[in-house]
């Protein structure tokens, strides 16, 4: 620790304790020290980097990207989406092979993050954490309880994934999202329970895999809040890949046949019955405060475990803070950072601009979608004039060396202002292509700067003019 940093407040141990160490918990660490204060991140079983590192977002993007490079194309497919990849054959595919570049990357980011913390003089201390009191947190290992008392307190323990309901407790036939990292073997079939985010994204995985899924859902319409354009591609791109789609159909229970071979029975409120191999539920997510004993700390928790919090991330205590997926929406890696910097910014007196209202999202599909700003249904429910424009990656050279026929890339413009409203876009890079429209729009630019700018050739940056040139035309009109 450096010597000069100043001693804790008001005789504590720390003046911020984090209570989890992923994006929200690490940035808040790291943002505190810059302040000279002394701080310390307690995290369980040292797996630093908490659920963002080791089951949550840099698993599933690195799986991604596995199942991209060693599925094959089914012969006479075609081009079927992002990569160049169809949604079948694949059959040399091991679960090893897939997990084996998992745990690599996992293991160095944790040791990357690790690292980082320890550079920066921040403590880790490794064990459970209990509230004892408002300024005092149990850390619990398996050699003993330690006591660690703070002036501020950083709640970041993220969430875990919600139990199936009807479904007995350690059933094989039926995982989480949690536990896609301990698969034995591929499943020739799959039941995905929830067309969320993180259904949407291991459906089309497996897919890709060759693995016959079929996605239920209890609302009409997976990904709402989506611009219904994009939503409509994407469920084209998975029908034509003998996808399944069960809408408007609610899971009433789950059974497990032993068989052989071993099965999942899932019945539906309908009177349907539907069978595989395996039943993946991704049904939400619920804050992991159970364990953290919050009433003795003057908290609670709501009925989904997440912690209510004002503006500045401050929660009913005034010293005691909550960031990142465990005071719910958006729950990104990106947004919890940022979360977590603005509260310690905040418990330390410090100004600083509050997050942006528009921020991308990004959704790691097979192919893969992202957006940021308004769709088209929201500004028509808000009665705000707009156009739109439009560019396909076949039109685009890069689109066509890529082999990415069905990628788009859409703009949303204010039909009297011309300013730009929404960016959205599914294939090939779109989560790194929306930082372009990301820009522009936190700027207050509109389709001028789009019309009169030059982009690298060929890039998919094209896109935004070509997009921009059809709103134009129209807007013309």
């Amino acid at each position: 620790m450096d010597g000069a940093r100043n001693p804790g407040s008001d005789g504590h141990e720390f003046d911020l304790l984090c209570i989890g160490s992923g994006p929200a918990g690490q940035r808040a660490a790291v943002q505190a020290v810059k302040l000279r204060k002394r701080v310390g991140i307690v995290e369980r079983d040292l797996d630093i980097g908490g659920v963002c590192v080791h089951t949550g977002t840099i698993p599933s993007k690195t799986f991604r990207e596995a199942v991209l490079a060693l599925a094959q194309p089914r012969p006479g497919a075609g081009l079927a989406n992002s990569h160049g990849h169809g949604y079948a054959g694949a059959e040399r595919v091991t679960v090893e092979k897939l997990l084996a570049r998992v745990g690599t990357i996992v293991a160095r980011e944790a040791r990357i993050q690790q690292d980082q913390l320890r550079r920066n003089g921040i403590d880790i201390i490794p064990g459970a954490a209990t509230f004892e009191g408002p300024n005092t947190v149990a850390v619990t290992t398996g050699a003993g309880r330690r006591a660690v008392t703070a002036a501020k307190v950083l709640i970041a323990v993220g969430t875990r994934a919600r139990a199936c309901d009807g479904v007995a407790n350690g059933e094989p036939c039926v995982i989480t999202s949690d536990e896609i990292l301990k698969l034995l073997e591929l499943p020739r079939s799959l039941i995905v329970i929830g067309c969320g985010v993180i259904g949407i994204e291991y459906a089309s995985m497996f897919a890709t895999l060759g693995v016959k899924v079929t996605l239920v859902d209890g609302r009409d319409r997976p990904l709402e809040f989506l611009d219904r354009e994009i939503v409509d591609e994407l469920l084209h791109q998975f029908r034509r890949h003998m996808v399944t789609f069960r809408l408007g159909e609610v899971v009433e229970r789950i059974e497990c046949r032993d068989g052989p071979p071993r099965q999942a029975i899932v019945h539906l409120q309908s009177g349907k019955r539907m069978a595989a191999d395996l039943v993946l539920a991704c049904t939400g997510r619920v804050g992991a405060s159970d364990t953290l004993a919050l009433e003795r700390a003057g908290l609670a928790a709501d009925d989904c475990g997440r912690i209510t919090v004002d503006g500045s991330f401050r929660s009913a205590v005034p010293h005691i803070y909550a960031a990142g997926d465990i005071i719910g929406y958006p729950s990104l890696a990106a947004t919890s950072s940022e979360q977590g910097r603005l509260a310690a910014c905040h418990a330390f007196g410090v100004a600083a601009e509050p997050m942006p209202d528009h921020f991308p999202i990004g959704i790691y599909a097979i192919p893969e979608i992202s957006m940021v700003g308004a769709p088209e249904h929201q500004l028509t429910r808000d009665k705000v004039p707009y156009e739109t424009g439009v560019a396909h990656y076949r039109e685009i050279a890069r689109g066509q060396i890529l082999g990415d026929e069905s990628g788009m890339l859409k703009l949303i413009f204010h039909a009297t202002t011309q300013k730009l409203l929404g960016v959205h876009a599914i294939g090939t890079g779109a989560t790194e292509l929306v930082h372009i429209g990301q820009a522009v729009l936190a700027l207050g630019g509109g389709i001028d700067y789009f019309l009169s700018t030059v982009f690298n050739y060929p890039t998919l940056a094209e896109c935004y003019k070509v997009a921009a040139l059809d709103a134009y035309n129209k807007l013309m009109l």
